[in-house]
């Protein structure tokens, strides 16, 4: 009994060991499970820069991955979906309707430049025998950016989970760069599907966030969802949308999901309902609102550890320089084997010790002839004699070579790979500006419009609380009592507001005010001509346009004024005409004719005269100065709507005593 149980201790030791680190954890290193990387290495093996069947490359990667071909598939199609390191031309599915790729005979793959430029670097990664032993496999790509945090990863291993977010692929970058330079940075994620954000608990990736769904609400009857939480498709939402509505949550007409290449789920609702009233609705009843719990479990070392992004991004910041230092080392040394086999073979050639061997019958003979030949010139080739291989390679120069030797030629090669080291030594000096000159060159490989930012960042609370309320109180105004706000009981509804909106009103002797809502103000008798919401885009677009009689000097004149308001401040009553004016007329038309009428009796020759709003400039603040319209007594007066040159609509005529 005691050997069963200490088998079985052991085999589940090892099995736990094997899960965690070969097949649900990624390595903090290249941010890859053994699938993913098997993957990414056989398309560098075979990467000649052509499409290859995803059935081809899934059939090569079962070499080095023993665990079948369906599982080599999907994660082929998700690094293709993430758009990094794998291009792909056919159908690989729709993150946005849930649609799953075409089979792997149909569709095609190849590598992308990023994928090599950040992973190969096969001098410095250190390769195992495959399963069988017949290949050789990384143990782990030398990564030079922190790729566990740009594509999303999630495993479940023997009692401990993974779950890391996506983040902008441009933004880590730059936060790589920041970690260079020894400076602070703040990094979310970033979600292809798009929708709001709030990251407020998301402690570096190891807390939780919330998303949300973006709607355009504009048309009252029909409700559009434009952006999609993280992790839901379109089928899967409206999947909870109808499960709401068959709870009696919600009330719709039809649904409709016209989804392709980004989200667009149509609700038309049922008689009485409104888009807005349903959306507070649809965040806590459906899918449209989800929370998500992170943990950045990944393997260092050879060992789990939970690892925040911004610790990911600094470590490889760190292995940045270090990898690049060994590659620069690794050329470097690459170039000085170059120099000395090319300074040797001209000091060969030129100095013609080829000629000291032709009468040496052994093979020792002849290697000590030239090694003797070359003493002289010791201190050209690194004051080491040639070797075995530096031999093989001198003896086997053709004749013909040596006699149409290019000494001219030979010495500008030597200066190129001079400059080749030059250019080494000084990279290693300014490593750090090397490092970042690497990442902006790996930044020039995306378009800057298709990675960028998808996902919106804000505070869920803060616009739960003021999007989503529904604007159910009437504003009413009593001109008798001179009462506005959402407690008077008589006079007209004006307005449906919710607690958090703001109204704007103009009176009709064109003093506006913006507040924020209350039971019952006192605003005066003088009447209300306009009442809208308090937003600065809303009311930026009218254009008020104002008649009214002032006196200049000893004169009485009647004045026009337009104007639009595009700023003001809460709870500040603001004059739109000078204070012992009178406005006789009031309207938003943006284009019309005024008709005047003279009194008759006061020796007027025209007696009936008209006026264009087009002729008066339009103010864009409502302190500006208005325009004289006329000196003249008048008698009736009335503005015609124009559109298109033709009168439209005739407002009500002002008498004047």
């Amino acid at each position: 009994m005691a050997r069963a149980e200490r088998l079985y201790k052991d085999y589940f030791l090892e099995y736990a060991s094997y899960v965690i680190r070969d097949r649900a954890i990624p390595d903090l290193m290249d941010g890859f499970k053994p699938v993913q990387r098997r993957i990414l290495h056989t398309m560098i093996n075979i990467d000649d820069g052509r499409f290859n069947k995803v059935a081809g490359v899934v059939g090569e990667v079962m070499k080095y991955h023993p665990h079948g071909d369906t599982s080599i598939y999907g994660a082929l199609v998700n690094i293709e979906n993430d758009g990094l390191f794998i291009e792909g031309q056919g159908n690989y599915g729709n993150i946005f309707s849930g649609d799953g790729a075409a089979a792997a005979r149909y569709i095609e793959c190849r590598l992308k430049p990023f994928a090599k430029k950040v992973l190969y670097s096969p001098e410095i990664t250190e390769y195992v025998d495959s399963y069988d032993g017949r290949n050789k496999e990384p143990v782990v790509f030398q990564a030079k950016v922190p790729v566990v945090a740009i594509t999303v990863t999630s495993g479940i291993a023997v009692g401990m989970s993974t779950k890391i977010l996506p983040h902008n692929v441009l933004e880590v970058l730059e936060c790589q760069k920041k970690a260079l330079r020894g400076e602070d940075f703040e990094i979310y994620p970033d979600f292809p599907t798009g929708g709001i954000v709030d990251v407020s608990e998301y402690d570096d990736g190891k807390g939780k966030i919330t998303v949300r769904a973006k709607f355009n609400t504009q048309d009252p009857k029909k409700l559009i969802i434009e952006e999609l939480p993280y992790e839901v498709t379109s089928s899967s939402l409206i999947e909870s949308i109808k499960k709401a509505d068959g709870g009696g949550k919600l009330k719709i007409a039809s649904i409709n999901d016209y989804t392709s290449e980004k989200a667009n789920i149509e609700i038309c609702w049922q008689r009485g309902v409104y888009s807005e009233d349903m959306v507070d609705i649809l965040y806590a009843t459906t899918d449209c609102q989800k929370k998500i719990s992170v943990n950045p479990l990944v393997i260092v070392d050879g060992l789990p550890k939970v690892v925040g992004i911004s610790d990911q991004i600094r470590y490889h910041a760190d292995h940045l320089v270090s990898t690049l230092r060994k590659e620069l080392e690794i050329e470097m040394g690459h170039l000085k084997d170059k120099l000395r086999a090319r300074t040797m073979e001209r000091i060969f050639i030129e100095e013609r010790i080829y000629k000291k061997i032709e009468n040496k019958d052994t093979l020792e003979g002849v290697e000590k002839a030239v090694q003797n030949g070359f003493k002289p010139f010791l201190a050209e080739i690194d004051n080491r004699l040639p070797d075995k291989d530096d031999m093989e390679r001198l003896l086997k120069i053709p004749i013909r070579r040596i006699s149409l030797f290019d000494i001219e030629k030979n010495r500008e090669e030597i200066r190129e790979i001079q400059a080749g080291i030059d250019q080494c030594l000084y990279r290693l000096d300014h490593i750090i500006e090397y490092a970042e000159d690497f990442i902006t060159e790996l930044e020039g490989m995306f378009d800057k419009e298709e990675f960028s930012r998808k996902s919106e960042l804000g505070s869920i609370e803060h616009k739960s609380a003021k999007e989503v309320a529904v604007r159910n109180m009437d504003v009413r105004y009593d001109p008798e009592t001179g009462y506005l706000g959402t407690n008077v009981k008589t006079g007209e509804s004006l307005l449906k507001i919710s607690t958090f909106d703001k109204i704007f009103y103009m009176k009709n002797n064109g003093e506006y005010r913006v507040t924020s809502v209350t039971d019952k103000i006192f605003i005066g008798k003088e009447g209300i001509f306009y009442i809208n919401y308090g937003d600065k885009e809303i009311i930026g677009k009218e254009i008020f346009t104002m008649i009214y009689r002032d006196k200049i000097g000893d004169k009485k004149v009647w004045m026009i004024k337009r104007f639009q308001i595009s700023a003001f401040s809460s709870d500040k009553t603001y004059s739109t005409v000078p204070d012992k004016a009178k406005i006789k007329k009031i309207c938003l038309f943006q284009s019309a004719i005024i008709h005047v009428k003279y009194k008759e009796g006061l020796k007027y020759r025209v007696l009936e005269e008209d006026f264009r709003f087009a002729d008066f400039k339009i103010l864009k603040s409502s302190s500006g100065q208005g325009n004289q319209l006329t000196t003249k007594e008048l008698e009736k007066l009335v503005i015609k709507q124009t559109k298109d040159n033709k009168t439209t609509k005739e407002a009500e005529p002002t008498l004047f005593d």
